[in-house]
């Protein structure tokens, strides 16, 4: 029976990151499938749910259940108390400080957060004694200098804090999975973006800034180095490939990703375009946005996942590009609208 034709009610899925792009993401299709999903929020001063309001204020249609927990990948006694108390059927490990330049600023805290916060999930699933399947959010920067394009077989050479980070999440899921026979897969996902990508990553800075450009909000845009080569997909998409390896028969690991190579300067291009800007008119080097050690090439071979999970990508960059950029725009417009009426009130 496929994973398409099976009915999923009743089945309970733990989100940690689930108030991030693919958390949030990852929450609407689950709930779609009849999920109850619990999410992991950490408690703060702030609210930081905006990109799963939509989902979580206000009555929630039956069926479509999502439950909050705060609590902090630091804490390792809170995350058996709370596997033991919803007994998930599975579990994605989403969370993690996830921006590469700033791994730089802050190793520690990365190597905290993005390594060992994987490693205090895992030892928690296995001290709970709970029977679930976890997925654990690996990334193309774990190959960081290894030439393209990178699979599952390509050895591992990262090229910042956050990405050795992401390697010893990596091993240590293999570990876990090799020593306690826990059901736990990687998903390798090579770089994927959205409208709801944080405003700190390369594409995203680049089609807020095409919104605010054209409504006379912002005169320049600097980016840094333009000539790194990325593989850049649709993060609805992504977040399918991640439910799919945890479908399958026997845990293993995937590389996700559209196998096309697009550097910085075309995607740059690309949104420009379809905000019917001229890029060289606006955009403006910054050195201080390089890192100290550059990735020039993540192009990923996701062979593996196609023949074995049947996932495909379908947006490609040209077409990604426009639709952060029209949403960009959108939201925007809705701003400036909402505004002009409080004034005018």
């Amino acid at each position: 029976m496929s994973p398409e034709s099976t009915s999923f009610a009743g089945r309970s899925a733990l989100i940690t990151g689930v108030t991030g792009q693919d958390g949030s993401y990852l929450a609407e299709l689950l709930l779609d499938k009849g999920y109850t999903v619990h999410g992991l929020v950490r408690r703060s001063s702030s609210f930081n749910t905006e990109r799963i309001d939509h989902i979580y204020q206000g009555p929630q249609e039956p069926g479509r259940t999502l439950v909050l927990h705060h609590a902090d990948l630091a804490d390792g006694v809170a995350l058996v108390n709370l596997l033991r108390e919803i007994r998930p059927d599975e579990v994605y490990n989403l969370g993690a400080q996830s921006h590469v330049r700033v791994s730089f600023d802050a190793p520690l805290y990365t190597g905290d957060v993005t390594g060992l916060g994987s490693l205090r999930l895992l030892e928690a699933i296995r001290a709970s004694g709970v029977a679930t399947r976890i997925y654990q959010a690996s990334s193309s920067e774990m190959f960081g200098a290894a030439p393209p394009p990178q699979n599952e077989r390509t050895p591992f050479h990262p090229r910042s804090p956050y990405g050795c980070a992401k390697v010893f999440s990596y091993w240590s899921t293999v570990n876990y999975r090799e020593a306690y026979g826990l059901f736990a897969c990687n998903g390798i996902l090579f770089n994927h973006e959205s409208p709801r990508r944080g405003e700190t990553f390369v594409t995203r800075k680049i089609t807020r800034a095409v919104a605010r450009i054209r409504a006379g909000l912002q005169d320049r845009l600097y980016l840094g180095n333009l000539d790194a080569v990325r593989d850049w997909g649709y993060a609805p998409e992504y977040v399918e490939a991640m439910w799919r390896m945890l479908q399958q028969d026997d845990p293993d690991d995937y590389v996700v990703a559209t196998g096309q190579a697009v550097s910085v300067r075309e995607f740059l291009d690309a949104a420009f375009e379809a905000g019917g800007l001229d890029q060289s008119r606006y955009v403006r080097y910054d050195p201080k946005y390089e890192r100290p050690s550059e990735v020039d090439a993540l192009i990923g071979d996701a062979s593996k996942a196609r023949e074995q999970l049947g996932w495909r990508p379908t947006v490609g960059w040209r077409e990604l590009a426009a639709l952060m950029v029209r949403a960009d725009i959108e939201a925007l417009d809705a701003e400036l609208a909402g505004a002009r009426v409080r004034v005018d009130r």
